[in-house]
């Protein structure tokens, strides 16, 4: 991965083209946006939004993004096609080193970037059925793990094919990550950005998209940086690495005052 009339939360309107692509998000996710990928749970009061799976539900009355796995397998799932899997020269699957069980799509061809966007568009159809506002396509940068068998123009070309896959479902669309990509002129809306306190990479995504930015923070150290910084103008959550459900060991849910 969704207006409240309220002091402090952001009020983030768009003008809708004639062909259903949005410029800015538009629907306000306010300045507490709950992370909640590990699975869905009741928000707190003061929750404006919040980012949940795709099989899930959105949390109703609120501000509800989908989340997507759109460049990358979830692990657990078997609803990829293997033929749909990127491939290294001895046949096996590509994986991203750093989460065992996510294994890349291949994208790396016209025919087979339309195929991915068939498959993941079905996914956003569901997520707009299920009566989301935003869709949040997860891995864009995956092509820099792809052991060079992806490029930046592949990544380009598939962001633009989830684009108009959304605003033809009637769903805002995030920029997930990837601060080296000129987002706004592949369409997309807003960006949900990870850690980029850690790696000085804020001002990319709030200088293409002002306030429509959701910033989450694994450390206390970025976090508090995040909130001086930016705590009063975008959302900004610090949350644990597994973005975990309350009750369970390593839990951390923290907005800025």
């Amino acid at each position: 991965m969704r207006g409240l009339l309220m002091v402090g939360v952001l009020l983030l309107a768009a003008c809708s083209t004639t062909d259903g692509a949005t410029d800015g998000a538009a629907t306000p996710m306010g300045l507490r946006v709950d992370y909640q990928l590990g699975g869905a749970y009741p928000p707190a009061d003061d929750v404006t939004g919040v980012v949940r799976d795709r099989t899930d539900p959105p949390a109703p009355g609120l501000w509800s993004a989908c989340y997507v796995n759109a460049f990358q397998t979830q692990p657990g799932t078997d609803d990829v096609p293997e033929d749909l899997l990127l491939h290294d020269a001895a046949g096996a699957r590509v994986e991203d080193p750093d989460w065992p069980g996510e294994f890349l799509l291949d994208i790396g061809s016209a025919d087979q970037r339309a195929r991915v966007a068939d498959l993941v568009g079905g996914w956003i159809d569901r997520c707009a059925d299920d009566g989301f506002d935003a869709v949040e396509p997860d891995n864009l940068d995956s092509w820099t793990r792809s052991q060079d068998l992806l490029g930046e123009d592949d990544a380009r070309s598939m962001a633009e094919l989830l684009v108009e896959r959304a605003h033809d479902a009637g769903l805002d669309i995030a920029q997930k990550n990837a601060a080296d990509l000129d987002g706004r002129a592949l369409g997309f809306d807003y960006a949900v950005t990870e850690q980029c306190q850690v790696y000085d990479e804020c001002a990319a995504y709030t200088d293409a998209y002002g306030d429509a930015v959701v910033e989450i923070e694994y450390t206390d150290e970025a976090f508090a940086a995040a909130c001086d910084a930016r705590g009063g103008t975008i959302a900004v959550q610090r949350r644990d690495l597994d973005v975990s459900v309350p009750g369970t060991e390593g839990y951390e849910s923290r907005f800025c005052d």
